[in-house]
């Protein structure tokens, strides 16, 4: 097993050594049995002190991961240690099974030592994640979508659209996420290996159940800056039997648009409108996203804003 030891890092040399020889034991390089050289061959060979060889290996015993035979030497334990009780070595233990499963696998596709080591340097020197990112070509749609996110989750919010995924700084950080229908063309463009979240969208029709049927002859707004929006609204309000003259939609996008919503009996809006109604409206706000996409997010961010320790 090739053992690096970075002495300008942050991280001690024990613990460098500690955190590789692990690995080497969950990634099986290091075999059941396996004679480890001594303590004064490390001190020799990588120029440390004999101390820190030896504080390693202690330690190392103390996990269970090795043992010492008297007059014979330090040895790789015939069995694996069990998962530690306390919450916090436990979770330890886990992403050591985690990253050791990883780096049998690039060694089986052939990577070599050197190689696994480089680009697992490159993915810990990558600056964590600390904010979402909505991709969404048509501006409108993204807004609707940072503004419901940005009522659910910690994070900030930011947007872009698709042709600016290329820019390396905007996707410095970020936590992308997609619509279902953008989601093969934003795949396609970010970098290889980036993380890309589908957001679910709820169905719109629900939404409605609990304001049905619609009094005859009440007008009902639709309200929002998305065209798509408006004519989604439009059609689903018909379907559900009321009737196109009793509709009155307005583009929030335009001057005047709030002009006859105080007369309607609820006006149908999304979640950037909502705010903006006149006064006294009842507002029907129609939720792009499902709960179940939200809770995604949220389950996320205590992860993904956790600074990494190199």
């Amino acid at each position: 097993m090739r053992i690096w030891l970075n002495r300008s890092g942050e991280i001690s040399l024990r613990e460098q050594l500690i955190t590789q020889v692990r690995l080497g034991i969950l990634c099986r390089e290091l075999k059941p049995g396996e004679r480890l050289p001594s303590t004064r061959e490390l001190a020799r060979r990588f120029g440390i002190h004999a101390n820190t060889a030896s504080a390693a290996y202690r330690e190392l015993e103390q996990d269970g991961w090795l043992e010492f035979r008297h007059g014979s030497g330090v040895y790789v334990r015939a069995s694996r240690p069990a998962v530690p009780k306390s919450p916090e070595l436990a979770l330890e233990f886990n992403v050591d099974e985690l990253i050791g499963e990883l780096v049998r696998k690039a060694r089986r596709a052939g990577a070599s030592a050197e190689l696994i080591r480089a680009r697992m340097q490159r993915w810990m020197e990558m600056e964590p994640p600390g904010h979402w990112l909505v991709i969404e070509p048509d501006e409108e749609l993204r807004r609707i979508v940072i503004t419901e996110m940005e009522q659910a989750v910690r994070l900030p919010v930011l947007g872009c659209a698709p042709a600016e995924c290329a820019e390396v700084a905007v996707l410095r950080g970020a936590m992308p996420v997609v619509l279902p229908s953008k989601a093969a063309m934003v795949r396609k463009l970010l970098p290889a290996g980036a993380e890309l979240t589908v957001l679910e969208v709820h169905p719109v029709a629900p939404e409605l159940s609990s304001y049905l049927p619609a009094p005859a002859g009440v007008l009902v707004g639709i309200a929002s800056r998305w065209v798509e929006f408006q004519n989604i609204a439009h059609v689903m309000l018909i379907a559900v039997g009321i009737a196109p003259e009793s509709l009155i939609v307005c583009d929030a996008a335009k001057p005047g648009w709030k002009r006859g919503l105080a007369e309607t009996a609820a006006v149908v809006c999304d979640a950037v409108t909502c705010p903006e109604l006149p006064k006294g409206c009842r507002a029907i706000e129609f939720r792009l996203l499902a709960e179940k996409a939200l809770e995604t997010l949220r389950a996320a961010e205590p992860v993904a804003s956790r600074p990494v320790a190199l």
